[in-house]
């Protein structure tokens, strides 16, 4: 649980503090208040980064440096952002201060914003990032394997643009690299995509009152028993048509997540509502997934998407709130109280 939290020079925010409740926090205020900014510092501390800025872009403008305490439990958490002499960012944890935030010293959180409701009708890179966030946050090493392929793909991809001339003698080793860190990517994206099949057709059902059944299907390229050696094999075969494209055209950072609704599928057949009741059933796997593999109860963040749920949608995603520290942003404090009694707390956010 999050007691409290200090901004500094945090976004929009120059120095404030708030206190919390450990069940549900409806921070309410007009647009463009800070109310998202909150919700961000509140990320950053749990997770170490942003889900829509740099870290450059979280000090507020002008200043040279950003810095977040909280009290976490019986501990105390800061994060210090600084410009000077370069962009470094350093945390503070039971007393001891680390560059980089592990999943060891992570807090489990779960996001829902407005971007997640087009998780089917948008592209496969929104379904990838859903996969790769709730990985890093439950399987150790992930986030490394994450960045390394990150890095190798760019560095394959800038080779690629000198030329096939260029690229042809120096390529095979970027392209063993690479192959070997997609194998690793796409056993453990499927086999997460596996698990949520086991919860998600029941919990479907029971959030629609419908009989329509709901599956997941990781789409890979290859088997994935012999996944790296034929992403070699075909990386090899393509080089120079990659080159004549500029970028790397095969791997996990092109493959989907697909959904099918009673077998066919989602994007082609799934009605507003059908979608947004699939986003709610994952964002609760999400939460079950993180709590099961932390041991830790998830924080539940829900920036500005209960008023773009109708009210079936609220009432079932309200009944799996009880258990959850929560923070809700809202314009309208009317909409999100009546859904609680007395475990809501109001954080009125006034900055214009």
């Amino acid at each position: 649980m999050i007691q409290d939290i200090r901004l500094q020079h945090f976004r929009s925010y120059k120095d404030d503090s708030f206190e919390f409740s450990p069940n549900v926090n409806i921070i309410v205020g007009p647009n463009a208040s800070g109310k998202t900014n909150l919700l961000e510092a509140i990320l950053v501390l749990a997770r170490g980064s942003s889900y829509r800025a740099r870290d450059a872009e979280l000090i507020a403008f002008t200043e040279p440096w950003s810095r977040l305490d909280a009290t976490v439990g019986e501990d105390i958490r800061t994060i210090k952002i600084m410009t000077e002499p370069s962009l470094q960012k350093t945390y503070e944890i039971e007393g001891r201060v680390f560059k980089r935030l592990t999943l060891q010293h992570s807090l489990p959180v779960v996001l829902f914003e407005p971007n997640h409701l087009t998780l089917l009708s948008g592209s496969p890179e929104v379904r990838r990032t859903y996969l790769d966030d709730l990985l890093e946050q439950t399987q150790p090493g992930y986030g490394v394997l994450r960045r390394q392929y990150k890095r190798t793909l760019a560095q394959r991809n800038s080779l690629l643009k000198k030329g096939y001339q260029v690229a042809r003698p120096q390529m095979f080793a970027w392209d063993v690299r690479l192959s070997e860190l997609a194998g690793s990517i796409v056993r453990a994206r499927a086999s997460l995509t596996d698990q949520l099949n086991g919860e998600l057709p029941a919990l479907y059902k029971k959030l629609s009152h419908s009989s329509t059944t709901v599956t997941l299907q990781y789409e890979h390229a290859w088997a994935l028993e012999h996944y790296e050696s034929n992403m070699l094999k075909q990386l090899e075969s393509k080089l120079e048509l990659d080159t004549l494209r500029g970028f790397t055209a095969l791997g996990p950072h092109r493959e989907d997540l697909l959904v099918h609704f009673d077998g066919h599928p989602a994007d082609e057949t799934a009605s507003r509502g059908e979608a947004r009741t699939l986003v709610l059933a994952l964002k609760i796997l999400e939460l079950q997934q993180l709590e099961q593999a932390r041991a830790q109860t998830p924080l539940l963040l829900l920036d500005d998407v209960f008023s773009e749920l109708d009210g079936t949608r609220r009432k079932a995603l309200t009944e799996y709130l009880e258990s959850y520290q929560t923070f809700i942003t809202t314009t309208d404090a009317d909409v999100v109280v009546k859904h609680f009694t007395e475990i809501a707390q109001i954080i009125p956010i006034s900055r214009g």
